[in-house]
């Protein structure tokens, strides 16, 4: 029997974005709180966004200012990162006066987004559903939203998402269609682009992007002289409805949240937008969206993923809300008569939702009244005096993740405990976890003897997850309490070795395990969830990686070995250079007197040195964060030799 043997759960089928994610909230609000920190650090991580990247100017531009019925429309853009443009519709109050609310509404997967305008066809059947009742909002329901959020005395921007209506420089293409690797964008002399090797090394994704774009815009509305900073809104709708809940997690700004039919504990979002690796390893959307208690939240359902939300979901959020002290601070409309929408019904449960918790200046329309609906030629912000930036710019994209790259470096060189603080991310446990157990040792009833050295095989199963590790020990008559484990490639080939036959003599036990190992891929490939994509988030999202998982099997094997009966007095490890990156992950979260002695064979392997985001090699985040040396400079156990 092997480790990731056939009992080993490891190697069954992989978690994928349509998985199970119940969630069981903890008993306390102590014990949430400490959770809660954990979830929201994975996700910063995850997102690229820890340490979260400078502030660069954002140079906002608004122009173009048309007052309507009650309310004014601007165009608008900024900088996220230098060159790299949000852009969007404003949308102030009429007859308003002092500082008041904003919303800030991100569009989600609708047809053109900002723009989107329905078929004669399609606004029929949404008037005859009783889904929409003006024709105004059944042609952009998304428009209706802004226009009537301004009506209630608030500023409203509706922002694209990369890749939609006027943001062009990150096409639809790549952004959120994204299927397979393109050779001329990994890392080179000019720079890498997204989803290649180099990226996942460095936690850049569009997601994370997407978030920062989001913090940006939320640093332009907060800015704005007439918005009071402290009653800030977020919504929108399915994959504006995750980064409704994404951004609220990262940043405490907003004071309220409505993001409708997303959240349950069914499908996650389909996007490549709306994943990142390691970004759900251990948790799923609704435990990220309980990040936000207590502040208020509310939610929709419909005749989609999340029509089982009331029931599967939604009463763990409850438990979290009653947790945290604010059970009236949560609240979802279920209207899974409706497919996946932003419809009417659900919206004037927005409106009542922003008009209780932001105090606006007027009250929620009791319905909502006819507006001007506005075309792509009057709410584009690119014209002969905005000229339109370059659209598929690989030349931009490269230079962006290099500008991420070169100021995430920067504050990490400035503080080093950015790196130590992410590395549990990264491994996915913690030495708290892994000594928790619960563990089991199950012999192999034979134990051959060579002389005075008797050989004990078994399989230990470690966690509540059941993961496998199975080890030989040799043992000589004369053990004097003390363990040496070796750790090697192919541990078979190392029984013999003179080093391990005077450590014999010495009255040492010498331990092999064998790591786990991905079965049934092709060599050089770790296995993957099923899907056309090229994208390692659909598959390191939620999952942890092969290398992580050896290093889990050792964090196991050595707090079983410090909790097992007859206790070591001392263990050594010493680690083959094959293995030095998965060991080195392990022993930076391992005490220091764990372990007297670590030996490391020199290797000279480097994880930036990885092209294929498939490698069974690559550690989402590892480069980002020092690559190997980063590892071992941050290993806390006593070395007998660093290289």
């Amino acid at each position: 029997m092997v480790a990731g043997g056939a009992e080993d759960p490891r190697l069954g089928a992989m978690k994928d974005l349509n998985g199970d994610f119940s969630f069981t909230p903890p008993g306390t609000r102590e014990a949430w709180n400490a959770r809660a920190e954990q979830v929201r650090l994975r996700v910063k991580v995850a997102m690229g966004l820890h340490p979260l990247p400078e502030r660069t100017p954002l140079n906002a531009v608004r122009y173009g200012r048309r007052v309507l019925d009650g309310y004014a429309v601007e165009k608008a853009y900024l900088e996220a990162f230098p060159g790299f443009f949000v852009t969007g519709s404003l949308y102030t109050p009429v007859g308003v006066s002092g500082k008041v609310p904003a919303v800030l509404c991100p569009h989600g997967h609708w047809p053109d987004g900002r723009f989107m305008r329905t078929t004669d066809s399609e606004m029929a059947q949404q008037m005859a559903s009783g889904a929409e009742k003006d024709e105004s909002a059944a042609r952009s329901p998304l428009q209706s939203r802004c226009v009537h959020l301004a009506r209630m005395g608030c500023v409203v921007f509706h922002y694209d998402m990369i890749g939609y209506a006027d943001s062009v420089q990150l096409p639809m293409s790549l952004s959120h269609q994204f299927r397979a690797q393109r050779p001329e964008m990994q890392e080179g002399p000019q720079g890498w682009g997204m989803f290649s090797a180099a990226a996942e090394g460095r936690l850049q994704s569009i997601m994370g992007l997407q978030t920062w774009s989001s913090i940006r815009a939320l640093d332009f509305l907060s800015g704005l002289d007439e918005v009071d900073p402290a009653k800030i809104g977020v919504t929108g709708a399915s994959g504006g409805a995750t980064q409704t809940f994404l951004l609220a997690a990262v940043d405490p700004r907003p004071a309220v949240i409505f993001p409708a039919v997303m959240v349950s504990t069914a499908m996650q979002g389909g996007c490549t937008c709306e994943n990142a690796s390691l970004l759900r390893v251990g948790t799923g959307n609704v435990e990220l969206a309980a990040l936000f208690a207590p502040k208020p939240a509310g939610y929709t359902t419909a005749d989609d993923w999340t029509k089982a939300f009331s029931t599967k979901g939604y009463p763990q959020l409850q438990q979290i809300y009653q947790l945290t002290g604010a059970p009236d601070h949560v609240s979802l409309l279920n209207r899974t008569e409706f497919p996946h929408n932003y419809n009417l019904p659900s919206r004037m449960a927005m409106y009542q939702w922003m008009a209780r918790h932001l105090k606006t200046p007027r009250p929620a329309p009791l319905a909502e009244s006819v507006f001007e609906l506005l075309g792509k030629a009057e709410m584009t912000v690119w014209d002969a005096a905005h000229p339109v930036p370059k659209a598929a710019d690989l030349e931009l994209e490269r230079g962006l993740l290099k500008h991420w790259d070169a100021a995430a470096a920067k504050l990490i060189a400035e503080k080093p405990v950015l790196s130590a603080e992410a590395l549990p991310v990264l491994l996915g446990r913690t030495w708290e976890e892994a000594a928790r157990g619960p563990f089991t040792w199950a012999p192999v009833a034979d134990r051959p003897r060579d002389g005075t050295v008797q050989k004990v095989s078994g399989t230990l199963t470690a966690g509540t997850a059941g993961e496998q590790v199975q080890c030989d020990f040799l043992y000589p008559d004369n053990w004097s309490g003390k363990v040496l484990i070796r750790l090697d490639a192919d541990p078979t080939l190392t029984m013999a070795l003179p080093e391990v036959k005077k450590a014999l003599a010495a009255g040492t036990a010498v331990a092999f395990p064998t790591l786990f190992i991905e079965h049934g891929t092709a060599l050089g490939q770790i296995r993957r969830v099923a899907g056309d994509r090229d994208f390692l988030g659909y598959t390191a999202g939620y999952n942890p990686s092969p290398l992580a998982r050896r290093a889990h099997d050792l964090m196991s094997l050595l707090a079983w070995m410090r909790q097992h009966e007859p206790r070591p007095r001392e263990i050594e490890l010493q680690v083959a250079a094959p293995l030095v990156p998965e060991a080195a992950l392990a022993l930076t979260q391992v005490p220091a007197d764990v372990l007297v002695l670590a030996d490391l064979e020199p290797t000279r392997f480097r994880f930036a040195s990885l092209t294929d985001p498939f490698d069974p090699r690559l550690l989402p985040g590892a480069v980002k964060y020092g690559d190997l040396p980063g590892l071992l400079s941050l290993i806390r156990v006593p070395l007998a030799k660093q290289k």
